[in-house]
């Protein structure tokens, strides 16, 4: 299936060591934009984003970030570690000749955003962060939050060697694309989607290099406080993420704005993609 949308053009580059496939809109002289997905999408997730950020102006790049669809899928653990996620992106940059961008990312693509903003301010302009938690509010939340536990049950069950692999894949890849649909708004992922990231979850080595960004997941690490500007994006029906983990995570930083979508799943970017799109237009655009 393919993978390109009609409002972007594909484009690969050399990384951090890693050949990444990537969308890429909008003027070359714009500024630039990093879009970064999270599990268990790739850069098409961002679909409905690429069109109206370009159309605002930025040049907005998607890659799939390593591991995932069109790109290089390093075999370890270890080359999955949050530093190197993290030094992915700012390769990417520089790839495409910036030294400094903003960067939005959801689910596993916003836990490294968080990570950028908190360990490489020098190159990130702004940050916007869909649905995902800084991780160094983790422990003091989860102590805090007990039902948290229950929600993130399938990441020590991510842990298990092979076992979830062979899950998630079953009758090609029905399995994974029906937690989608279950954990979603009727109609949000339709069968043409859901057929474009089957395929990329049975590519080889794909599954396992998806699960190894919750297999490398770092210990606890000191908290540095976000100089940044930073804006949140949350909902009030995520399956995996209740809502006080979104204030958390902003309260550590000096210029954030934390906004609630109301009646929306962890998949908002989807399901609410115009109120999404205009939120992050006026916020990239404020520079």
């Amino acid at each position: 299936m393919p993978r390109q949308t009609r409002a972007a053009a594909s484009l690969d580059v050399v990384a951090n060591g890693v050949r990444f496939h990537a969308l890429a809109a909008g003027p070359d002289d714009g500024p630039l934009v990093l879009l970064l997905h999270g599990f268990p999408e790739s850069a098409y997730g961002w679909r409905h984003q690429i069109g109206p950020l370009a159309a605002a102006g930025l040049r907005v790049v998607a890659p799939d970030q390593r591991g995932y669809a069109g790109s290089s899928k390093p075999r370890g653990r270890r080359a999955y570690r949050l530093d190197t996620l993290a030094a992915d992106v700012v390769a990417i940059a520089r790839a495409v000749g910036r030294e400094r961008f903003a960067v939005v990312g959801h689910d596993w693509g916003g836990i490294v955003a968080w990570h950028l903003a908190s360990h490489a301010p020098q190159h990130v302009e702004r940050v916007a962060v869909i649905n995902a938690p800084h991780l160094d509010t983790s422990r003091r939340h989860l102590l805090r939050h007990p039902s948290q536990w229950l929600r993130s049950a399938y990441v020590a069950a991510f842990q298990l060697p092979w076992l979830p692999e062979r899950a998630l894949t079953a009758d090609a890849g029905r399995r994974l694309a029906q937690v989608l649909r279950r954990t979603s708004r009727p109609g949000t992922f339709d069968d043409a989607a859901l057929a474009v990231h089957r395929g990329e979850w049975l590519e080889p080595g794909a599954m396992t290099a998806m699960l190894n960004w919750y297999r490398a997941l770092p210990r606890r690490r000191a908290v540095r406080p976000i100089d940044v500007p930073v804006r949140v994006i949350w909902v009030d029906r995520d399956h995996a993420l209740d809502a006080a983990w979104a204030r958390a995570s902003a309260a550590l930083c000096r210029d954030a704005e934390l906004t609630y979508v109301e009646g929306a799943t962890h998949w908002v970017h989807h399901e609410e993609a115009e109120r999404v799109n205009a939120m992050l237009v006026e916020f990239l655009a404020a520079r």
